[in-house]
């Protein structure tokens, strides 16, 4: 990795006895578009605004471009911030709103309108200039208050939940937006927001938090694939989460022992045999087949033990979404199991109705094994 251009050194923030944020460390480097994901009240826009200057730490040091940013207010930083209600003046013009910090900065008349005219050609909103807020819709509204941060070039742009006011159809249309603008200008872009989605679709990096604490930073298929805990795996898309005990570890494979199922996988656990570990099973990873009456189950992968990676079951609900269906399966205890299936080839075969017996079956690079 580069040298970062922000770095965060044990970072804390208490209000009283209550930690907001506890102990995070964390950089980031020039040009990346990094998300802060988590629930609400994880901490994660208290951590924005320490970067912002708006919160000082308790304890820890940030610094941005390898200066201390201790002592230094809001308006003396490197950074500009996007906030959730976009904070867009409504008796301003388009091109007031977008110029206004120039203004204040003392930049001259004829280089304002140069890069105003630049910032809403980069947004796409020329040709708004004389409009006021109350005449834009709430994704070009968004995109002014993106330019009048841009405008004046930071090297680092804050978003807090950029998307969250907007309707589904547009915030996905959004997300693209935003990306393609990050890339353009490359600026570092450290976006806060509790959608998984919108974090998967735009950040190169993600850094998931839960009660104050950094769960985990990735990128965002190492995330879905390799969660590092039960909070990441639980918080990153749907997942099946079978608790066990691994019976067996060796160097390439481990078989646990869980609710009931037996999950073989191709990697070893490393030292926690005889301990409670978890496997954690993406729905869209389970293969759907009709269990017939005396018919064999389906074939496995070669090498996996009896029993292991299957399960009878039978299909109690489902939900068709166009694309996909998801199925939920109770299987032996009365578990309810989750399973995506695809409907591009919905026609060409029988589907799976309520009450109907089932199998359900996975391969062994499938399971991710978590040991908290």
């Amino acid at each position: 990795m580069a040298e970062p251009l922000i770095r965060i050194e044990g970072v804390s923030k208490r209000f009283g006895d209550f930690a907001a944020v506890d102990d995070v460390s964390l950089d980031i480097v020039e040009g990346e578009f990094f998300a802060l994901l988590g629930p609400s009240g994880c901490g994660k826009t208290t951590l924005l605004r320490m970067l912002a200057g708006l919160e000082v730490p308790t304890e820890g040091r940030i610094l941005i471009d390898g200066q201390d940013m201790a002592g230094v207010g809001p308006n003396k930083r490197p950074v500009n911030m996007v906030f959730q209600s976009y904070a867009v003046f409504p008796h301003m013009t388009v091109e007031q709103n977008v110029g206004y910090g120039l203004r204040i900065d003392g930049v001259p008349e004829k280089e304002r309108r140069t890069r105003v005219h630049d910032a809403l050609a980069l947004v796409k909103l020329d040709g708004f200039e004389t409009r006021k807020p109350d005449q834009l819709s709430g994704g070009q509204r968004q995109r002014v208050a993106l330019a009048r941060a841009l405008v004046k070039r930071p090297r680092v742009l804050l978003l807090d939940e950029p998307l969250s006011a907007l309707d589904a159809k547009l915030r996905e249309a959004m997300r693209s937006e935003l990306a393609i603008i990050q890339d353009k200008v490359g600026v570092t872009f450290v976006m806060v927001t509790h959608d998984q989605d919108e974090a998967l679709a735009m950040a190169c990096r993600c850094g998931v938090m839960n009660k104050g604490v950094l769960q985990q930073v990735a990128n965002p298929s190492d995330l879905y694939e390799y969660p590092a805990n039960r909070f990441v795996a639980d918080f990153i898309g749907s997942v099946n989460l079978f608790e066990g005990r691994l019976v067996q570890d060796l160097a390439a494979q481990a078989l646990i022992e869980a609710d009931g199922a037996r999950v073989w996988v191709d990697h070893g656990v490393t030292g926690a045999e005889g301990g409670t570990v978890w496997a954690a099973l993406r729905p869209e990873k389970i293969e759907l087949a009709h269990r017939e009456p005396d018919a064999p189950p389906p074939a496995l992968a070669p090498g996996t033990p009896e029993g292991a990676n299957l399960l009878a079951g039978t299909v109690r609900h489902f939900s068709y979404l166009g694309s996909e269906t998801v199925y939920e399966i109770e299987v032996a205890g009365g578990r309810m199991v989750k399973v995506l299936r695809s409907n591009v080839r919905r026609y060409e075969d029988r589907g799976f109705d309520t009450d109907q017996p089932v199998w359900l079956s996975w391969s062994p690079q499938s399971p991710a094994v978590l040991l908290s």
